[in-house]
């Protein structure tokens, strides 16, 4: 059966810094039309650092869209026609200070692919060492680290509210710890 749907017409609804919306008319599998509203946006970066001793960094941010503190990995959007290895680097040090001495490619993932079609690349960061943290302006975390077992736990007990968290976490224990 045929699943894609073609693209009859668009339009641009809001320019934004970060976030581009369309709407689209699309034509379905079966001949009828129907709308589609969707954000545009450049990509992101996600970083799951693992120090020597089995630490996993991590990052506590105020999150305003839903009024909460989570606790996160160090990420980050993409810069048009960025490196993803390159902006994953470059995330990890501004946000938490430490530079990789290894960055394993560790997969790919659309958190919302419904209205979002931002795909997220993720890295596993070992061998760190210590530097200084240069955030951005208006950027304010607290990091720490947690050992990746209490971190896996955390996951599986429904503690970690962040989904790019819990997939890092999920697959840097699958792979360190087998």
């Amino acid at each position: 059966m045929e699943l894609s749907e073609k693209k009859i017409s668009g339009e641009e609804i809001f320019d934004g810094v970060v976030l581009h919306v369309r709407k689209d008319t699309v034509e379905l599998p079966n001949g009828n039309t129907s709308t589609r509203e969707y954000i545009k946006h450049n990509g992101a970066v996600c970083v799951i650092p693992i120090t020597d001793d089995g630490q996993v960094v991590l990052e506590k941010q105020y999150r305003y869209a839903i009024g909460k503190v989570l606790t996160e990995i160090p990420a980050g959007k993409l810069e048009p026609g960025e490196d993803r290895l390159a902006a994953a680097a470059r995330e990890l040090k501004e946000e938490t200070g430490y530079v990789a001495g290894k960055m394993q490619y560790i997969g790919e993932f659309y958190g919302s692919p419904a209205l979002l079609e931002e795909r997220v690349t993720m890295y596993l960061a070992t061998e760190l060492t210590k530097s200084e943290m240069n955030l951005d302006e208006d950027e304010f975390l607290e990091v720490f680290t947690m050992p990746l077992e209490e971190a896996y736990e955390k996951v599986m007990a429904n503690e970690f509210d962040d989904a790019k968290t819990q997939l890092c976490i999920l697959k840097a224990y699958n792979i360190l710890k087998k």
